[in-house]
């Protein structure tokens, strides 16, 4: 699993129909200290995660792994919405309390 922040949306009007009604995010990756890197990445959204939200990703094949992606074609999905991130005994992120 990876920690990422949505920074934004995918629209495809063209797709296959295992696409149909997905949701597709772009996230960017973050360190373990919450900080951005320059990876990307369009994922499947499984829990409603939306534009600024810090979330979990899986890749490969565990991504087909969720009651909505068992059947789609993806290589990744957001499989969490992040509440708090703790590294060495201090929290790095709290949702929320972003600046």
């Amino acid at each position: 699993m990876r920690i990422g922040k949505v920074i934004g949306t995918v629209v495809a009007t063209q797709k296959t129909e295992r696409l149909k009604g997905a949701k597709l995010l772009i996230v960017q990756e973050l360190t373990v200290e919450a900080q951005p890197t320059s990876t990307f990445v369009v994922c499947m959204d499984a829990v409603g995660a939306g534009y600024g939200d810090v979330v979990l990703t899986c890749a490969g094949s565990s991504a087909r792994l969720t009651s909505v992606t068992e059947t789609a074609p993806v290589d990744a999905t957001i499989i969490g919405i992040v509440d708090t991130v703790e590294r060495d005994g201090e929290v790095v992120f709290q949702k929320g309390a972003e600046a």
